[in-house]
């Protein structure tokens, strides 16, 4: 693995979960001896949506640490001139508050994330909390023709 990074098997649980639409989306943070690990409490599951979590992108966002860096899965729900479509995102959240050395741990060790994440089409690396909450940023790595995010116009 690279630089000796191991991932949980509980991360490979994760993955598979959001893969049957039962997490909405998942932050994901690299332990003092370097395990890739579920962050817990940082998760929105699909059924919450709706109940205690109006707006998913949104309360998404606030799970990110404002100063060091986090391995994320968003399964984005977008609409395009012409269909619905719902597609996972891989982000790689590195902002520039983060340490040097979160920084290169984290980019040393997504290689390792990204082997068990096959199939996932998007991957964004985002290193300013503005343009995270900016809904039209995700849109574009979705695609020039995404017209809605989560059932919001842009």
């Amino acid at each position: 693995m690279t630089s000796g990074v191991k991932v949980d098997d509980e991360v490979i649980a994760v993955f598979k979960d959001m893969k049957l639409g039962v997490k909405k989306a998942v932050l994901f943070y690299l332990s003092a001896d370097k395990i890739i690990m579920v962050e817990e409490g940082n998760q929105i599951l699909v059924s919450d949506i709706g109940k205690t979590v109006d707006d998913p992108y949104a309360c998404f966002i606030k799970l990110f640490p404002p100063d060091d860096c986090r391995f994320a899965l968003y399964d984005a729900s977008y609409e395009t001139k012409e269909t619905r479509r719902q597609d996972l995102v891989f982000i790689f959240w590195s902002p520039e508050e983060a340490s040097i050395r979160s920084k290169m741990l984290y980019a040393s060790s997504k290689y390792a994330i990204e082997r068990i994440f096959k199939g996932v089409k998007y991957e964004w690396l985002v290193t300013e909390l503005e343009k995270l909450q900016d809904r039209r940023m995700l849109a574009q790595i979705l695609g020039n023709d995404v017209v809605s995010l989560e059932g919001k116009p842009l």
